[in-house]
């Protein structure tokens, strides 16, 4: 053709372990038939598909990095709520340890409201992130968000890890206090 360049060629393969061997063989293929010094470049969408997979894992780890922001400072914020009500209620705890709760009962009770806290902080989480998926497809059919049930699972067991772990210190704390002067705060 008295035009020197040729559009591009697109060649598909049964199985991806097939596309070097093809690309090679593609490349010979166009050499062979045409006049000598010609030069033909045969790229795959290997290198495509390696930036794709690079960009996800960088997006990945970065919402990795700012959930796990977001869960120490609602982890913080757990905590912190849990100390003031532990101060608040310094005289029902010691006068439900002067009538015989022993100090583990005291830990358990503010643990399980810690985790309270943080699981009613999960469900909301969790019913707003699949709600949203699901409302879209009210306004169009071609696109569907998967909701993975893991995920839910995750979310929930990390919810309730938060509250451990962040109200363990204010319940130690509570089942510390000495009975007599929790009696006498004000």
């Amino acid at each position: 053709t008295p035009v020197e360049r040729i559009d591009p060629l697109y060649v598909q393969v049964r199985s991806p372990e097939q596309v070097e061997r093809v690309a090679t063989r593609v490349g010979q293929v166009l050499e062979s038939r045409h006049r000598p010094g010609a030069s033909y470049r045969v790229e795959t969408l290997t290198a495509i598909l390696n930036a794709a997979k690079n960009i996800s894992l960088i997006l990945s780890l970065v919402l990795i990095l700012i959930s796990a922001i977001t869960l120490v400072i609602s982890g913080i914020g757990i905590m912190n709520i849990m100390l003031v009500t532990v101060t608040e209620r310094t005289r029902e705890i010691g006068l439900r340890m002067a009538v015989g709760a022993s100090r583990h009962a005291v830990l358990e009770q503010f643990l399980t409201e810690s985790i309270v806290i943080s699981m009613a902080g999960g469900i909301m989480g969790i019913l707003l992130g699949v709600s949203i998926p699901l409302s879209v497809r009210f306004f169009t059919d071609a696109i569907r968000v998967p909701i993975s049930a893991t995920s839910v699972l995750v979310a929930f067991g990390v919810s309730v890890a938060v509250g451990i772990i962040f109200g363990m210190l204010p319940a130690n704390r509570a089942s510390q206090l000495n009975p007599t002067e929790a009696l006498r705060y004000e």
